[in-house]
């Protein structure tokens, strides 16, 4: 039987009361993180107006939440609220808040409940025993990234398996929570010859330094490494430095839109691929608008302008639970490209593929 204090915390971690002179009109709304290490780079914080007249904002300092696993947060405003204006009636003002560097999480309600003799998890140290025995990791400082997805097509289009994550490997509140290193694998899977051999393989593995530059914008600065895994006659190594900004906007009714240009420049060697740049070319734009536990849209487009040669490839989905099967933490995700170098193996081929299936994360 699920622990009823981990049920309570589930339900209750969205909202915060908040002891302020604008509680009476503004209620304040969290968006809460899964752990401690999730909060160390800010969490969103909506400040609703209930009233009939417009709220100035009077957002307090500090405030407390609990976060998905449980652990109770103290969570501290990242900057003044003095140039943000009243909030007009049904409107919502949105904040940025994070992790409090003093604060010390308390172990997690269920963790307590359990007694267990492990330790508190969280932010610490957690195990799990399977059938292969005991594994131990620091698992709350693992992240989603890229989406990770199964998707099928019909005739050469196959199918195509992704697994994307980030992780922070350093636990601090300082300037080291900033750095992060993350790994994407996308293989491709010829269902449509007789034996379905595994047709190509990316890897990308990537570190980079994300900075939150204010309340809705982030930036990264960071390397990323893209291989075939070919040997001397067919590798296809790039390296590149890039800059990403990510901008989110707050549309209301649980919409965001995010948008994330992207410039880079190549270093290193390339394998075989030495006129990459005609295809890749040296910057992208991602965008994305998205609903909570609703619907995804989401766009990433890369090119070089001067000879007209890039891609396009758009992702949809949708949460499974919505069809009213159970929360099963499923997606119904689609997938369609069109352009050059789906697979890095095909980076001058132009190629149109459609795929339908499963993702864990979008």
């Amino acid at each position: 039987m699920k622990n009823p204090a981990r049920i309570a915390a589930l339900i209750i971690a969205p909202l915060v009361l908040v002891a302020s002179p604008a509680a009476a009109q503004l209620r304040p709304l969290v968006e809460p993180p899964a752990s401690a290490a999730g909060a160390l780079s800010g969490v969103d914080v909506f400040l609703i107006n209930e009233g009939r007249d417009a709220s100035p904002v009077e957002a307090p300092p500090t405030i407390q939440t609990i976060a998905r696993d449980g652990t109770a947060l103290t969570l501290e405003l990242i900057r003044s609220t003095a140039d943000v204006g009243p909030v007009a009636p049904g409107g919502f003002a949105r904040l940025r808040y994070r992790l409090a560097p003093l604060a010390r999480p308390a172990e997690p309600r269920a963790a307590i409940a359990r007694a267990e003799p492990r330790g508190p998890a969280g932010p610490g140290e957690q195990v799990t025993t399977s059938g292969r025995g005991t594994a131990s990791a620091f698992l709350s400082r693992f992240e989603p990234f890229e989406p990770t997805y199964g998707v099928v097509g019909t005739g050469d289009s196959g199918a195509k398996v992704q697994l994307s994550f980030a992780m922070q490997p350093f636990a601090s509140t300082g300037p080291a929570s900033y750095i992060k290193v993350a790994y994407t694998q996308t293989i491709f899977w010829a269902l449509d010859q007789p034996s379905g051999p595994i047709r190509a393989t990316t890897y990308s593995p990537e570190a980079f330094i994300d900075v939150p530059f204010d309340e809705s914008t982030r930036l990264s600065l960071g390397y990323r490494h893209d291989s075939n895994g070919g040997g001397p006659a067919t590798s296809i190594d790039i390296n590149r430095l890039y800059l990403r900004v990510n901008k989110t906007f707050a549309l209301g009714n649980d919409w965001r839109l995010d948008i994330a240009p992207q410039g880079w420049f190549y270093v290193g060697t390339q394998g075989i691929a030495g006129d990459i740049e005609r295809f890749y070319g040296n910057g992208a734009l991602g965008a994305s608008v998205e609903q909570k536990d609703g619907v995804k849209l989401a766009l990433y487009a890369r090119g070089n302008p001067m000879t007209r040669q890039g891609s396009a490839e758009l992702f949809a989905s949708y949460p499974i639970k919505r069809f009213g099967v159970g929360d099963i933490g499923l997606y119904v995700f689609g997938q369609a490209f069109h352009g050059y170098g789906e697979a890095l193996s095909d980076y001058n081929r132009a190629d149109t593929h459609a795929r339908i299936g499963i993702a864990l994360t979008r």
